[in-house]
């Protein structure tokens, strides 16, 4: 990384980021006011406490957002206390919140490793997984049928390194049902709800190195192998948490140039930067911050024109980032487009620069 006393200029000249310096000029200060005329759709993750209890949060989701998804209240473990209970209170509160603004819901997530419910994590045979999953898609996906946009149907199907295809990660779904849980889930989510778009859901494709060379082939295989089976597939999503990690450009536009070549649409579903690795002073980071996104969205955006970009929360104050990513200087933590005070970051004007 730049040594922490790297001038501004300086920064921008060693990241090789000439279009991002002409883009955030000498004061690198992102719009105030904003309009919703997002030639790409822009959206943020919600998330329940700030949503009922600050109006600052709600309205800077009103202002800039054309969709949201919520962070929880969509997951197993929030939606079925018991096995024989589905709870969609959370969830139509998001849904609620999204309806009076004018704002798309997406749903997030219906099949997942995580997120279980105890009573779930202690499946032990293939019926009851089958039973459970399937029972679980048809209510929930019934329940807001053409009210939900479009659901990540499967998410995180990929090892996080799959040297051997197919690739897929270890979990309650794929150790009880085998690879076709995968399939299964599309199938019955598009029965339960025809009109709405399915998207598969993954991370860690987009940076240099052999692991996730890996993980994009791994992929691009099971994108692959759901087109031939005719699975109702809509569209990709890849989360994009960044970090201090370079991004291959090169090979994330190769990426996105084979799910366009294949009539899919493309989203980004989590936006976010994991910066305890990055340069200490707040505003310094703030570039690095932007120059990343700059790279991660300039190599989407050179092969396909993306369906929204989400950012995985909306403000430095709420961020899965420091619970897990918590800086050793004891800074905290800037992730995210808006900072503790709602005010945009250089991150949100490279968003706008590409999106707008």
């Amino acid at each position: 990384m730049p040594s922490q006393d790297l001038s501004r200029r300086g920064l921008i000249a060693t990241l090789g980021a000439a279009p991002l310096a002409a883009l955030l000029g000498t004061r690198a200060e992102a719009q105030t006011v904003a309009t919703r005329k997002w030639q790409v759709p822009f959206g943020a993750a919600l998330r329940s406490g700030p949503l009922a209890n600050e109006a600052d949060y709600r309205s800077v989701f009103a202002a800039y957002c054309d969709q949201v998804v919520s962070e929880g209240g969509l997951k197993w473990f929030d939606l079925r206390p018991s096995i024989e209970r589905f709870d969609f209170s959370e969830g139509d509160r998001y849904l609620a919140f999204a309806q009076a603004n004018r704002m798309l819901l997406r749903g997030h997530t219906l099949v997942w490793h995580g997120a279980l419910p105890p009573w779930a994590e202690a499946i032990d045979s293939a019926a009851i997984a089958e039973r459970e999953m399937v029972r679980h898609i048809e209510t929930v996906v019934g329940h807001y049928r053409g009210k939900i946009a479009n659901w990540d149907v499967v998410n995180e199907a990929i090892a996080d390194d799959p040297k051997t295809a197919p690739g897929l990660r270890d979990g309650l779904w794929l150790r009880q049902l085998g690879p076709r849980y995968i399939a299964l889930a599309f199938r019955t989510a598009a029965k339960a709800d025809p009109g709405a778009k399915l998207i598969l859901n993954d991370y860690d494709i987009e940076f240099v190195g052999d692991r996730f060379r890996r993980k994009r082939e791994a992929f691009l295989r099971l994108i692959r192998s759901l087109r031939a089976d005719n699975v109702p597939l809509h569209g990709v999503g890849l989360q994009g948490h960044l970090s201090e990690n370079q991004i291959d450009q090169a090979g994330l536009t190769a990426f996105a140039s084979e799910v366009k070549a294949m009539g899919l649409e493309f989203m980004v579903t989590e936006l976010d930067v994991v910066d305890n690795k990055m340069p200490g002073p707040p505003e310094l980071r703030d570039m690095v911050v932007a120059a990343r996104v700059h790279d991660f969205l300039g190599a989407i955006f050179a092969a396909i024109r993306p369906s929204a970009v989400l950012t995985w929360g909306i403000t430095d104050k709420y961020s899965w980032v420091p619970i897990y990513f918590k800086r050793g200087d004891g800074l905290p933590n800037r992730p995210l487009p808006f900072d503790v005070h709602y005010k945009p970051k250089p991150m949100m004007q490279v968003i706008e620069h590409f999106c707008r």
